[in-house]
């Protein structure tokens, strides 16, 4: 499954902006990326996501503690953080989008990401309306621990318009956006330390970036930022942008497939789950092998004993069938009889038979007897199966008469 990872345009969203998109197949190697308009963004595919990447400039962070019972309906959690947010904001709440940060509890501390309503509504339909909608929308930068355990900044923009992003900054590691040109905020990005944090820079302001701090900084583009964006677990669509619950579900055991199939970081993990399936296949294999030997051998032991009881015969096609044909042809030469024959099967059923009961009809079919005129209740059927089951028949209603014959042998 593929996934477009796409930046949505600042400002407001009009007919031909171009998106900065990158195509992945496992999250974190790009296939193509490049800039195009929505109606000329590439297809991810019929199974493929679709992830809107809000810039960092678009969103401002607040951090708010809910009140218990305010994680209800998304309709009151949406008023609730209206009025904490108010004296916050310096927009009306009711023109701002909300979106809490996965896993927030009543009672604790959370964050908060706030934008344009507006702003982003018309971005999510301009890429609806060609074609491509946001099945998942993700913050550039996120509140939060970064890779490195440490506070990094990253250095974006032009050079006429550059600026920095703090991540991991103090104590609740929260998102700073300031110029560039902010040098003194920027002093101890500066420091000649190794505990000075890591740098990293687009190609574009990369050597503006190094004459200010005065230190190298590491090449990171805006492809390599949107993939780490979409492998982040915040999803912005919330309250009335928010998917349905099973919509939601779906893409994201899509997403979670998808990595796993793809991602390096599981490679480990689908070797394992590899060696694992080929040891079962192999032991399965294994054991069918051995049952067959099993039923083999078996086989050849009734073909034996055919062979060796009786030598006149030469072809075994069916042992147990030409078994009990020569069986049957020497009772007949000795003149006895086999328990299918009429005689035995009249005098078992005779004995069995509730007192007083006589058939007004009897029918011999070859291998049974049929007793017509008699009536059993399902007690007496079974006293009746009782008795005939010591000389290995058995009895049943069959069309209101009494079927008698031989108990199949195991």
């Amino acid at each position: 499954m593929s996934t477009l990872v796409l930046t949505l345009p600042l400002g407001s969203p009009v007919a031909g902006a171009d998106y900065g998109y990158t195509l992945t197949a496992d999250g974190h190697n790009a296939i193509r990326h490049a800039s195009a308009s929505a109606a000329l963004l590439p297809d991810p595919g019929r199974a493929g996501e679709v992830v809107a990447v809000v810039p960092a400039r678009a969103l401002s962070w607040q951090r708010v503690t809910l009140p218990p019972g305010a994680t209800g309906q998304a309709a009151r959690l949406r008023a609730v953080l209206e009025g904490l947010l108010e004296e916050q904001l310096l927009d009306d709440p009711a023109q701002l989008h909300f979106a809490l940060q996965p896993g927030f509890q009543a009672g604790k501390a959370a964050w908060v990401a706030v934008c344009d309503r507006a702003w982003l509504r018309e971005a999510l339909q301009a890429l609806e309306a060609a074609g491509r909608p946001a099945d998942r929308i993700v913050p550039e930068f996120a509140p939060g621990p970064t890779a490195s355990g440490r506070e990094e900044c990253e250095v974006l923009g032009s050079p006429e318009d550059a600026y920095a992003v703090l991540t991991g900054h103090g104590p609740e590691q929260a998102v700073t956006v300031l110029p560039l040109s902010a040098a003194k905020a920027l002093a101890a990005l500066a420091a000649p330390t190794e505990d000075a944090p890591p740098v990293r820079a687009e190609p574009a302001v990369a050597a503006l970036a190094e004459g200010l701090l005065g230190r190298p900084v590491e090449l990171h583009t805006a492809s390599q930022r949107a993939l780490a964006a979409a492998r982040g677990d915040w999803d912005l669509a919330q309250f009335d942008l928010a998917s349905s619950g099973r919509t939601r579900t779906l893409r994201r055991l899509g997403g979670a497939a998808n990595s796993f199939a793809r991602a390096p970081q599981w490679r480990a993990a689908r070797w394992a789950l590899g060696l694992a399936v080929a040891v079962q296949v192999i032991g399965l294999n294994l054991w069918a092998w051995q049952d067959r030997q099993a039923l083999a051998a078996k086989q050849a032991g009734v073909r034996a004993i055919l062979t060796q009881t009786f030598p006149h015969i030469k072809a075994v096609v069916d042992a147990p069938v030409q078994m009990e044909r020569e069986l049957a042809q020497l009772r007949q030469a000795a003149g006895s009889m086999a328990r299918q024959d009429l005689e035995p099967l009249m005098a078992a059923a005779g004995a069995a038979l509730p007192a007083e009961r006589l058939p007004s009809q009897i029918e011999y079919t070859g291998d049974a007897l049929l007793l017509r005129g008699v009536e059993l209740n399902p007690e007496e059927l079974a006293a009746m199966n009782q008795r005939l089951a010591a000389d290995g028949y058995a009895a049943g209603m069959q069309e209101g008469a009494v079927l008698v014959r031989p108990q199949e042998r195991p």
